[in-house]
């Protein structure tokens, strides 16, 4: 992923503890930036939120020492980005890594694996 620039929507799922990093200045929550990264939080991590009960929602946000209306906020703006996802409003990118002669199949892939992770989403309460 680039340094210069967020991550996108789509590949939330994948991101690394430094593109939550980026997307939280882009969404004016860049003061847990630090505190994120510290605690190693990831796309994967984010994805799951959404099944946290209670008890580790409210362990995330002492361990994060984040206000209430910052987790409502984080909370809105994943809401966005998994309905994005649904709605299949990004396109699917070929990463850095990934020699050009293989776009083609790599995209394929990509879109194969994301309508599975669709699935799921399309699955939670």
């Amino acid at each position: 992923m680039s340094k210069e620039r967020p991550p996108e929507p789509l590949d939330f799922f994948i991101w690394t503890v430094e593109d939550v990093g980026l997307w939280l200045e882009e969404i004016n929550l860049g003061g847990y930036r630090q505190i994120f990264k510290e605690n190693g939080v990831n796309g994967e991590y984010l994805e799951g939120m959404s099944m946290f009960t209670t008890e580790q929602i409210l362990r995330f946000i002492r361990r994060c020492h984040m206000k209430w209306g910052d987790f409502i906020t984080l909370c809105k703006e994943l809401r966005r980005i998994k309905v994005a996802c649904l709605k299949g409003e990004q396109r699917v990118r070929r990463p850095w890594w990934a020699p050009s002669c293989l776009s083609i199949v790599f995209t394929k892939v990509a879109k194969r694996n994301r309508q599975s992770r669709v699935v799921s989403l399309k699955l939670e309460p």
